[in-house]
């Protein structure tokens, strides 16, 4: 069973799992998934972190990137974000994104294929402490799809947002007959984000 980090355990103020009091057009963002082409699909680089088929369509990336994996990377020296091509071809997700009252620096597509699984595994200062969280928008699932974080599942919806403290160790496995596809946003933490975090 995984263990939050030291350092989660020492500062954290949130707890790893949040749902935030959000919703969005499931229908309108799946048609929008179901239309792009094999292609757009960028295969995940960081390859010891997963078996099978991990991929990504990089919604908005650090500015100046034009290689997808660079596209795809969520540079954490980066200061400046643009949206990409596959923004501008989207705008139920350009939409879901503004919802978001807080600077968004990388926003991806992340769709994990059937028979795939994400190792357990740590992404470092990924906790909204430390002024960057991770939130994460489900547009198809099945029940087939396990999440874990900190050794504890945790189902979430489609339409949904959920933030998650992914500094601590967390696996996702995809046993089911379709794929699960996310909409992952970085955000900078600010006074919204807070409110939100501590009301919900």
């Amino acid at each position: 069973m995984g263990l939050p980090t030291a350092t989660a355990r020492r500062t954290s103020r949130y707890p790893d799992r949040v749902r935030l009091p959000l919703a969005f057009d499931v229908p309108a963002l799946a048609a929008e998934v179901d239309a792009l082409q094999r292609g757009d699909w960028i295969e995940h680089f960081v390859k010891q972190n997963y078996a099978g088929d991990w991929s990504v369509v990089p919604l908005r990336a650090p500015a100046g990137e034009t290689h997808p994996i660079r596209m795809i990377y969520s540079d954490p020296s980066a200061t400046a974000w643009v949206d990409t091509p596959w923004l501008d071809r989207a705008p139920t997700l350009r939409r879901a994104i503004a919802r978001f009252d807080c600077p968004v620096t990388v926003a991806r597509l992340m769709r994990l294929a059937p028979g795939s699984r994400i190792h357990e595994h740590s992404d470092n200062d990924l906790m909204a402490e430390n002024g960057v969280a991770r939130i994460h928008v489900p547009i198809t699932t099945n029940p087939g799809v396990t999440f874990v974080l900190n050794g504890t599942p945790l189902a979430m919806q489609p339409g949904e947002a959920w933030y998650l403290r992914l500094a601590d160790p967390h696996s996702v496995r995809n046993e089911g007959a379709s794929d699960r596809v996310h909409l992952v946003l970085d955000v900078h933490v600010n006074a919204w984000l807070e409110r939100l975090l501590a009301s919900s």
